[in-house]
């Protein structure tokens, strides 16, 4: 699959598990998830390539308690199983 088809299934993941997407220029910062406001935030870096916001994304599902109850496609489970028990 293509690194922005993962991107952008990754992005319905964040969606689903209630994330609030904001696509900003942050100057090569980095992705980060927050929450404030009594909702949770993904803060995707315009300035990162497509893999790194891959990457970045994905690493901060992972974090996510939420993300290993969902139904998720092979590719998505490979890609957001860290931290899984054994």
């Amino acid at each position: 699959m293509h690194t922005v088809e993962l991107l952008e299934q990754v992005l319905q993941v964040a969606e689903h598990l209630g994330y609030g997407i904001r696509h900003e220029w942050l100057g090569g910062q980095g992705c980060n998830a927050c929450e404030f406001g009594g909702r949770k935030w993904l803060f995707v870096d315009l300035a990162v390539s497509t893999p790194e916001q891959l990457d970045q994304i994905s690493e901060a599902l992972k974090r996510d308690p939420g993300v290993h109850l969902l139904n998720l496609t092979p590719s998505m489970q490979k890609l957001l199983e860290s931290g899984r028990a054994a």
